[in-house]
């Protein structure tokens, strides 16, 4: 166990980490695309594809796809039962809370500010009078963004690798566990399993809470 006093920073991935689900799936069913987009997801997720190539592969799939039915379905996405509970528990104890995802500012930033994160790092949509135009950019497009935007923040924040704790689910997370001695594998695929420390099978984040020495 390690001491909830100790902890300076908690990063999280968004996508069925904080969201119960994946956002572009939810995208692509409403773009008739879901079955596409669903298999690229999995083998990303699994690390059996590059996260960046997978990204510009789904994202071009939703082309054609409104803004205002985007906004609609990201601000409408299931969170995770305990995330707010969990957040609160960090914020309560001075812990930054930051979010890091490959998915889209339009599901981020609303469920993030909703549930009260200090910062949330993820890609924008590209729109055209609009519509989608199947391109995206942004900071967390790559399979290492979400480990170097972990060390510029402990390095704004002056705290090192002990004094943060990172919780993902999935291949593209395995970055962030450079840069914490505290890696939770959260309903994990087993390519992140492999290098974390801390398992939970459980789709509860309060469970996060356990590992903590009051």
């Amino acid at each position: 166990m390690t001491k909830i006093s100790e902890i300076k920073l908690a990063v999280f991935d968004f996508d069925a980490t904080i969201m119960d689900g994946e956002t572009i799936n939810f995208l692509a069913k409403e773009a008739k695309v879901e079955d596409e987009v669903s298999k690229i997801t999995h083998l990303a997720m699994n690390g059996q594809i590059d996260f960046f190539e997978s990204l510009i592969k789904r994202v071009s799939l939703l082309k054609g796809l409104s803004e205002k039915k985007v906004n609609d379905i990201c601000q409408n996405l299931p969170i995770i039962n305990g995330a707010k509970e969990l957040v609160s528990y960090l914020k309560n104890n001075n812990v930054t809370v930051v979010c890091l995802s490959g998915g889209f500012k339009n599901a981020t930033e609303p469920i993030c500010k909703k549930l009260g994160f200090d910062a949330t790092f993820s890609n924008t949509l590209h729109v055209k009078e609009g519509f989608l135009t199947g391109l995206v950019g942004g900071e967390m497009m790559f399979s290492d963004s979400k480990g170097r935007m972990i060390n510029k923040i402990q390095n704004l924040l002056n705290i090192n690798n002990f004094q943060t704790i990172v919780c993902g689910d999935g291949a593209n997370d395995i970055s962030m566990c450079r840069y914490s001695s505290h890696k939770v594998a959260f309903c994990a695929k087993e390519a992140l399993k492999n290098v974390c420390n801390y398992h939970i099978e459980i789709k509860d984040l309060s469970k996060i809470i356990n590992i903590f020495e009051k």
